[in-house]
């Protein structure tokens, strides 16, 4: 069982990695994105499966790029800022986080996954190929021995992307209220 890290036990990032794929490059939140971060969680099919549908306001995301900005000099890993390779567009966030949810059976100091593509980059194998290169990435610091995401049980392709990448033994719960999906998945 993950014992939650200690501040000391981080090692210091100040700015995530860049990672590249065939079509991706997942980096830093530059504020540059801020305008498209802020529509993509404003619309309703980003948020269709999460914070009870409701979208984010400018200040939800402004608040949301703050913390995907400190989770890397805090916990040595975070979120990164998706973009297509060929166009340069930004997709969505991926990474990773500790939110200290208070859930049964607890995950504090276990890195949990989590992504959000733009609408119009829904269905393009994009988050699988992010995902895979951001696992790559936290299974070659060899901190964890597993990590967990959260899915809403009615999130169908959200759950596919999870199980591509290696993630089973869903596990109901209860978080905010409603039922959720726990999937985990052990490092390779």
């Amino acid at each position: 069982m993950e014992r939650p890290m200690t501040f000391s036990a981080v090692p210091p990032v100040s700015s995530p990695p860049v990672l590249d794929t065939p079509r991706l490059i997942l980096e830093g939140h530059p504020l540059g994105d801020f305008d498209a971060l802020a529509t993509m969680w404003a619309e309703p099919g980003v948020v269709a499966h999460i914070f009870n549908g409701t979208p984010s306001t400018p200040r939800d995301s402004w608040m949301r790029m703050l913390a995907y900005r400190g989770l890397w000099p805090l916990l040595g890993y975070g979120y990164w800022a998706i973009r297509e390779k060929a166009s340069g567009r930004y997709v969505g966030d991926l990474g990773f986080a500790d939110f200290h949810r208070n859930i049964d059976p607890p995950i504090r100091g276990v890195p949990e996954a989590g992504w959000a593509l733009a609408t119009w980059a829904q269905g393009n194998g994009y988050a699988t190929e992010a995902l895979a290169a951001a696992l790559a990435w936290l299974d070659a610091q060899q901190r964890f021995e597993r990590s967990v995401c959260l899915i809403a049980p009615t999130n169908v392709a959200s759950i596919r992307v999870a199980e591509k990448a290696g993630y089973g033994e869903p596990r109901r719960i209860r978080f905010n209220d409603a039922d959720s999906l726990m999937f985990s998945r052990k490092r390779r």
